[in-house]
Protein backbone atom coordinates (compact mmCIF):
# COMPACT_ATOMS: atom_id res chain seq x y z
CA UNK A 1 0.00 0.00 0.00
CA UNK A 2 1.05 3.70 -0.83
CA UNK A 3 1.73 6.33 1.50
CA UNK A 4 1.13 9.09 -0.66
CA UNK A 5 -1.24 11.05 1.25
CA UNK A 6 -1.15 10.62 4.82
CA UNK A 7 -0.06 12.76 7.87
CA UNK A 8 1.04 11.96 10.78
CA UNK A 9 2.07 8.83 12.66
CA UNK A 10 -0.17 6.76 14.93
CA UNK A 11 2.03 5.73 17.72
CA UNK A 12 -0.33 2.18 17.58
CA UNK A 13 -3.26 3.95 19.17
CA UNK A 14 -7.03 4.76 18.39
CA UNK A 15 -7.76 7.91 17.14
CA UNK A 16 -8.75 9.63 20.24
CA UNK A 17 -5.79 8.27 21.88
CA UNK A 18 -3.90 10.10 19.74
CA UNK A 19 -5.01 13.21 20.59
CA UNK A 20 -5.58 13.01 24.11
CA UNK A 21 -1.48 11.40 24.24
CA UNK A 22 -0.41 14.99 22.11
CA UNK A 23 -2.96 16.74 24.38
CA UNK A 24 -1.14 15.65 27.35
CA UNK A 25 2.31 16.27 25.70
CA UNK A 26 1.11 19.96 24.86
CA UNK A 27 -0.27 20.06 28.99
CA UNK A 28 3.28 19.06 30.19
CA UNK A 29 5.82 21.58 27.66
CA UNK A 30 3.92 24.38 29.26
CA UNK A 31 3.99 23.56 32.03
CA UNK A 32 7.59 22.03 32.53
CA UNK A 33 9.03 24.23 29.54
CA UNK A 34 11.19 20.96 28.71
CA UNK A 35 10.21 17.39 28.60
CA UNK A 36 11.21 14.05 27.51
CA UNK A 37 10.05 12.12 25.32
CA UNK A 38 10.86 9.50 22.37
CA UNK A 39 11.71 11.70 19.12
CA UNK A 40 8.52 10.25 16.97
CA UNK A 41 6.49 12.19 19.33
CA UNK A 42 8.62 15.39 19.89
CA UNK A 43 8.59 15.03 15.99
CA UNK A 44 4.83 15.15 16.11
CA UNK A 45 4.33 17.52 18.71
CA UNK A 46 6.17 20.06 17.70
CA UNK A 47 4.44 21.54 14.85
CA UNK A 48 1.31 21.01 16.66
CA UNK A 49 2.45 23.02 19.70
CA UNK A 50 4.08 25.80 17.50
CA UNK A 51 0.74 26.56 15.93
CA UNK A 52 -0.86 27.07 19.39
CA UNK A 53 1.87 29.03 20.47
CA UNK A 54 1.15 31.14 17.37
CA UNK A 55 -1.87 31.69 18.54
CA UNK A 56 -1.14 32.28 22.21
CA UNK A 57 1.04 35.27 20.83
CA UNK A 58 -1.89 36.85 19.08
CA UNK A 59 -3.61 36.99 22.10
CA UNK A 60 -7.07 38.41 21.04
CA UNK A 61 -10.25 36.87 22.68
CA UNK A 62 -10.60 34.24 19.89
CA UNK A 63 -6.83 33.20 19.69
CA UNK A 64 -6.82 32.57 23.26
CA UNK A 65 -10.19 30.22 23.36
CA UNK A 66 -8.87 28.41 20.46
CA UNK A 67 -5.37 27.95 22.79
CA UNK A 68 -8.02 27.17 25.86
CA UNK A 69 -9.56 23.94 23.38
CA UNK A 70 -6.44 22.98 22.04
CA UNK A 71 -5.00 22.19 25.49
CA UNK A 72 -8.99 21.23 27.06
CA UNK A 73 -7.37 23.37 30.41
CA UNK A 74 -8.69 27.23 31.34
CA UNK A 75 -6.04 27.86 33.52
CA UNK A 76 -2.75 26.30 31.27
CA UNK A 77 -3.96 28.77 28.11
CA UNK A 78 -4.59 31.52 30.18
CA UNK A 79 -0.69 30.93 31.58
CA UNK A 80 0.36 30.23 28.05
CA UNK A 81 -1.40 33.36 26.75
CA UNK A 82 -0.41 35.65 29.73
CA UNK A 83 2.90 34.14 31.00
CA UNK A 84 4.64 32.14 28.33
CA UNK A 85 3.79 33.78 25.28
CA UNK A 86 4.81 37.56 26.15
CA UNK A 87 8.56 35.94 26.67
CA UNK A 88 8.94 34.48 23.59
CA UNK A 89 10.91 36.88 20.90
CA UNK A 90 10.89 35.27 17.87
CA UNK A 91 8.30 34.74 14.95
CA UNK A 92 8.50 31.22 14.23
CA UNK A 93 10.71 28.06 15.66
CA UNK A 94 9.35 28.07 19.26
CA UNK A 95 10.83 25.21 20.35
CA UNK A 96 14.14 22.80 19.17
CA UNK A 97 14.38 19.19 19.72
CA UNK A 98 17.59 17.55 20.91
CA UNK A 99 18.35 13.87 20.29
CA UNK A 100 19.64 11.78 23.63
CA UNK A 101 22.51 9.55 23.05
CA UNK A 102 20.76 6.88 25.31
CA UNK A 103 17.99 4.80 24.29
CA UNK A 104 15.53 3.83 26.28
CA UNK A 105 16.13 1.15 28.38
CA UNK A 106 13.04 -1.21 27.49
CA UNK A 107 12.22 -1.00 23.96
CA UNK A 108 15.53 0.60 23.00
CA UNK A 109 13.32 3.67 21.35
CA UNK A 110 15.37 6.70 20.60
CA UNK A 111 14.57 9.99 23.00
CA UNK A 112 14.62 13.56 22.85
CA UNK A 113 14.35 16.95 24.88
CA UNK A 114 11.42 19.09 23.29
CA UNK A 115 12.17 22.33 24.94
CA UNK A 116 11.47 26.48 24.12
CA UNK A 117 14.45 28.26 22.16
CA UNK A 118 14.20 30.96 24.00
CA UNK A 119 14.33 31.77 27.82
CA UNK A 120 10.50 31.21 29.57
CA UNK A 121 11.14 32.55 33.12
CA UNK A 122 7.81 31.33 35.72
CA UNK A 123 8.08 31.99 38.88
CA UNK A 124 6.36 29.08 41.09
CA UNK A 125 3.52 30.79 42.16
CA UNK A 126 2.30 31.21 38.34
CA UNK A 127 3.35 27.59 37.78
CA UNK A 128 1.33 26.21 40.50
CA UNK A 129 -1.48 28.47 39.51
CA UNK A 130 -1.49 26.97 36.12
CA UNK A 131 -1.17 22.99 37.02
CA UNK A 132 -4.55 21.59 36.95
CA UNK A 133 -5.50 20.25 40.25
CA UNK A 134 -7.80 17.21 40.82
CA UNK A 135 -10.68 18.88 42.07
CA UNK A 136 -14.27 16.86 41.90
CA UNK A 137 -17.64 18.63 41.07
CA UNK A 138 -19.58 18.65 43.61
CA UNK A 139 -22.18 15.91 44.12
CA UNK A 140 -25.48 17.39 42.97
CA UNK A 141 -28.83 16.73 44.86
CA UNK A 142 -31.78 15.94 42.43
CA UNK A 143 -35.10 17.73 43.48
CA UNK A 144 -37.11 14.62 44.29
CA UNK A 145 -34.23 13.27 46.50
CA UNK A 146 -35.52 12.84 50.18
CA UNK A 147 -33.80 15.50 52.97
CA UNK A 148 -32.78 13.60 56.17
CA UNK A 149 -33.86 15.78 59.19
CA UNK A 150 -31.27 16.29 61.83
Amino acid sequence: MHRHGYKGRKFGRERDQRRALLRGLMKSLVIHTSITTTLPKAKELRPKMEKVISKARKGDLSSRRRVIAALSDVRLGNFLVDVVAPQIKRNSGYLRIKKLDENRVGDNAEMATIEFVDEIKTSPSEAAEATPTEEKPAAKTSPTAKKEDK
